[in-house]
């Protein structure tokens, strides 16, 4: 029973890595759609794969960031940005890998985001922030350099939502005491509404259009006037 929780955590950790290398690599494609050179597509790949945890560590302020400590994040989001620029991922199989790894790290990103602000004693509201700015930070963060609207922002398939629920999954298996398999199926819960959104084009509304209601003065010149009276007399 003891190795479950250290098993547990060397997938998350697997998991943790590909989406660090799945979001460097849609950083250099980005990067490759904007025109820029070998160094916009190195920082574009760092922010793209590891601007959600920075900015999460930072808001924390429990030490160093992890991503510059921990020497695994900065390579594999450089081999990323390499990968990217020599491999300009046309085909229907590379893309379609990129967003199952993608749509697994974002739920990863988000349940380690609410274990995260949980761990600090923080309550239930600041940790799924936290889990939320874990998952889609570094792409936020990608769009705004890009000068573009950040995608999470609407007009993408419920990408926010997904992380949304995966935090929330994780906070519930957590506050039951299994944090472990919180982590397990906060990830397949987040990254299962997110491939099916992408499947079936699911948005989220931009705007709710109500009715125009009827002017009062209409209301009253129509009743004065005998127009329900004449409605209301039979013909002959």
């Amino acid at each position: 029973m003891n190795s479950t929780p250290d098993a547990v955590r060397d997938v998350i950790s697997a998991v943790d890595l590909a989406g660090v290398l799945t979001n460097a690599v849609l950083g250099g494609i980005a990067a490759r759609a904007a025109r820029l050179d070998i160094v916009g597509f190195v920082i574009l790949a760092i922010l793209s794969g590891l601007g959600g945890g920075m900015i999460r560590d930072a808001l924390l302020q429990h030490g160093a960031v992890v991503a510059l400590t921990d020497p695994y994040y900065l390579v594999v989001a450089i081999i990323g940005a390499v990968i990217a620029f020599f491999i300009p991922f046309k085909g229907t199989w590379p893309n379609r890998a990129l967003v199952l790894l993608d749509a697994l790290a974002l739920g990863c990103w988000a349940s380690v985001g609410v274990q995260k602000g949980l761990e600090a004693g923080l309550g239930w509201l600041p940790a799924v922030l936290l889990g939320m700015v874990t998952a889609v930070g570094g792409g936020m963060v990608r769009d705004v350099l890009l000068r573009k609207i950040p995608t999470v922002f609407g007009g993408n398939t419920l990408y926010a939502t997904s992380a949304f629920v995966a935090c929330i999954v994780m906070l519930a298996l957590s506050e039951l005491g299994l944090p472990a398999f919180g982590s397990i199926f906060a990830t397949l819960a987040g990254a299962a509404l997110s491939l099916l959104a992408r499947r079936f084009g699911w948005v989220l509304p931009t705007e709710v259009k109500l009715p125009k209601p009827r002017p009062v003065s209409a209301w009253f010149s129509g009743w004065w006037g005998g127009r329900r009276r004449r409605e209301r007399t039979p013909r002959r």
